[in-house]
């Protein structure tokens, strides 16, 4: 069976001044319903005692109580009415203390009750004059944390000395000599400290952040750079198996044929030999019988002719040739080499035409460039010159180390540069950032911004990788090849008239601007006065084939 309250509609609840459902409800002696505090707050502005409704007057201001079962059946048709609005607590909120049966979700807790109240059984605390100066905050559970166990006192001071919360009696005996401040006041101090380190967080997530964007970029290239590998693998071994698979059975062709030769002439000396057998056992056994014969005459007239045989050979210089198939897998192998060192030189080759592409004009920048070091009138030869320049000592100059950049600059995608070093016994080459310290004693190594390659001594070369990179070359590189690519972090060099690679500096993070770096180094006396060349990048130049080790 439904409740009555299922069947009343809330405009049955509402009062006619505040047009709100009633709250404390009396009824005039016409029979009409207000609130309470309504009805007085009326009649105390108005002349004339009569009900708002009907208009009815009475001749004295009526004496109203609160129709306590009216009340009763409002609460319960807001209690109804919130349960339909799905205002009961769910798991986690903090629930209402007063209600009963399926508890209705918490509105406010009062620090002074230690309770949790819904918006219905809160309306005492917003009513009753005493009960509005209780302390409401938002709903917690666990009221009985914020009182003292000591004192139980409620928990309104923050004792600084200790760095505990505290309540009036504490401060008057434990905490007497302690400095303690009310609970907003620290709050305050906190979340001004709360601020500084959530500025601090935030500017930790947005590093980190850049860092995980800076990760995810560095493995997309690395993805790409793999997958690029692996289809130049497929593409290289693919050819090299068709060519070993190719010599194979050529080799397994000339093998079976020699050994079907062998086989012939094996064949027909056997059976030669076979009828030169036959032959010989028939007169064999005529002599024996011939032996056994008391014929004199016809033994002397038979023997002659079957002492000699007929038609024999001389087998003793007569063998089956033998052939040494060793020498057949060496001269295999050998052209196979050869077909293999061809398909690596058009893989080159095409590897070296998409470098090739990228190749930009370079040209040394003199506001750079050390005092001492003299330029070529076209920006493309550098050397040592023993005298030093009186050239303005501007914030791009190095006046330390004997070394220029180029003019242009690069920030993104790749270029190559080609520098003769042919007749040189040092020199250092590679690209440097944009932001090295030029005013200091120069250390080669990408910490400090440098990606290089180095000559000393004639015949050392080393990749100043931090540290230096011990490198033995086939043959002294009179070219050197200088490709970059910056969004692989890759810093590649080679010997460009040997047509093969020497060393690259792989994963690196560039920051800015990379400028091409020279370094012609001391000219020693004249035994190093041999200018470094920018030359022009040709399509002989980087023809790249392979070397064998």
């Amino acid at each position: 069976m439904a409740s009555p309250c299922s069947l009343l509609s809330e405009e049955q609840f509402l009062c006619s001044i505040c047009l709100d459902v009633f709250n404390d409800p009396v009824s005039t002696p016409c029979g009409h319903t207000c609130c309470k505090a309504c009805i007085t707050n009326y009649w105390d502005v108005s002349d004339v005692y009569q009900c708002p409704m009907c208009k009815e007057r009475f001749n004295k201001r009526p004496d109203l109580r609160v129709n306590t079962t009216l009340r009763e059946v409002v609460e319960k048709f807001n209690m109804s009415m919130i349960w339909k609005k799905g205002y009961h607590a769910k798991p986690g909120e903090v629930c209402c203390d007063v209600c009963t049966g399926r508890k209705l979700k918490a509105l406010k807790s009062c620090l002074v009750c230690q309770t949790s109240y819904c918006e219905t059984h809160l309306e005492p605390h917003q009513r009753v004059a005493t009960l509005k100066k209780h302390k409401l905050i938002d709903p917690v559970k666990n009221l009985e944390d914020r009182m003292c166990q000591k004192h139980d006192k409620l928990l309104e001071l923050f004792c600084r000395t200790d760095q505990t919360c505290v309540c009036l009696m504490c401060v008057k005996t434990d905490h007497q000599t302690h400095v303690a401040v009310p609970l907003e006041e620290e709050s305050r101090k906190r979340k001004a400290k709360m601020a500084v380190v959530m500025a601090e967080m935030n500017q930790m997530i947005k590093i980190r952040s850049w860092k995980v964007l800076e990760i995810k970029h560095s493995l997309e290239i690395s993805r790409r750079d793999a997958h690029e590998n692996i289809s130049d693998s497929i593409e290289v071994f693919t050819a090299l198996v068709r060519s070993i698979e190719r010599s194979q059975a050529e080799l397994i062709e000339v093998i079976e044929e020699k050994q079907k030769a062998a086989e012939e002439q094996a064949e027909g000396l056997i059976k030669h030999l076979e009828q030169e057998i036959t032959e010989l056992q028939k007169k064999s056994s005529k002599l024996e019988k011939l032996s056994n014969t008391e014929d004199h005459l016809h033994l002397l007239q038979s023997f002659p002719s079957l002492s000699t045989p007929e038609h024999t050979k001389d087998w003793s210089e007569i063998s089956v040739h033998s052939y040494q198939y060793k020498g057949t897998l060496e001269t295999a192998v050998s052209q196979l080499m050869k077909t293999l060192n061809k398909e690596m030189e058009r893989f080159l080759k095409n590897k070296m035409r998409s470098i090739q592409q990228y190749a930009m004009d370079v040209t040394l920048d003199p506001d750079t460039a050390h005092p001492k070091l003299i330029l070529s009138e076209d920006g493309k030869q550098v050397k040592h010159g023993n005298l030093w320049n009186n050239l303005p000592d501007n914030p791009e100059r190095f006046n330390r180390s004997l070394i220029v950049l180029g003019k242009q600059g690069f920030s993104s995608g790749r270029f190559y540069y080609e520098v003769q070093v042919e007749g040189k016994t040092k020199w250092d080459l590679g690209v440097a950032r944009e932001t090295v310290n030029r005013k200091s004693t120069v250390t080669l190594n990408p910490v400090d911004g440098y990606w290089t390659l180095s000559l000393r001594n004639q015949n050392e070369y080393t990749a100043n990788a931090g540290p230096g990179v011990s490198l033995s070359l086939r043959r002294k590189p009179q070219k050197v090849g200088v490709f970059v690519d910056c969004a692989k972090g890759l810093v590649s060099f080679y010997d460009v008239e040997a047509r093969s690679h020497i060393f690259s500096f792989t994963g690196c993070t560039f920051k800015g601007k990379l400028y091409p770096f020279f370094n012609p180094c001391l000219n020693d006396g004249g035994e190093n006065s041999v200018p470094l060349i920018i030359c022009p990048v040709t399509s002989y130049s980087i023809n790249f084939r392979m070397v064998s080790d």
